[in-house]
């Protein structure tokens, strides 16, 4: 293996519900190795949502690719050593032995994905168009329609609803709504 001066990320497999467990002792082992200057982060993407379902929002957090852990190291036999044999692993992902790196669009993917770079986490919303929903409070509250659109990284949903005898498109948060 060449030796390659460049700080990349690199997809390591791991045992299936053992990436947590590879996290700790690879960081383990990098430290009691004296690794630092060659392996910098190991990441355990997880990725936040705002699940709401009957009216009651809950945080869920889940892996993003299980039974896989990203590793930020710059590649040369004594680090592809420390990586491949922490207890764990089953290998990188790559052709044979030559690990492949992420493409920095890739990074920049799996970073947004994960919350780096905003805090707010993701809206799960269970609507759809032609779902029903009633208002629960709000200028609307009572008043029941169908779905037209959601707009989930707003957390909010546009339903019609009937105004003066004409049909209305309005806006609301999804707190706001029940769905029927």
């Amino acid at each position: 293996m060449s030796e390659n001066y460049q700080k990349r990320w690199y997809i390591v497999q791991t045992y299936s519900g053992y990436e947590n467990k590879v996290k700790a002792n690879l960081e383990q082992r990098i430290a009691t190795m004296g690794m630092e200057d060659r392996i910098f982060s190991v990441l355990v993407p997880i990725e936040e949502r705002l699940q709401v379902k009957d009216g009651k929002t809950k945080r869920v957090r889940r892996k993003l690719y299980p039974s896989y852990v990203l590793v930020e190291m710059i590649l040369n036999d004594q680090s592809w050593f420390v990586v491949r044999h922490t207890p764990g692993v089953t290998g990188f992902v790559g052709a044979g032995n030559h690990p492949m790196p992420l493409s920095d669009k890739e990074v920049q993917d799996v970073m947004e994905k994960i919350g780096v770079g905003h805090s707010k986490p993701r809206m799960e919303i269970d609507l759809k168009p032609g779902d029903v929903v009633t208002v629960r409070s709000g200028a609307f509250e009572g008043q029941s329609g169908p779905v037209v659109e959601v707009l989930a990284e707003k957390g909010k949903i546009k339903f019609s609803v009937t105004v003066f005898g004409r049909e209305t498109i309005v806006e609301a948060d999804y707190s706001e709504l029940q769905k029927l």
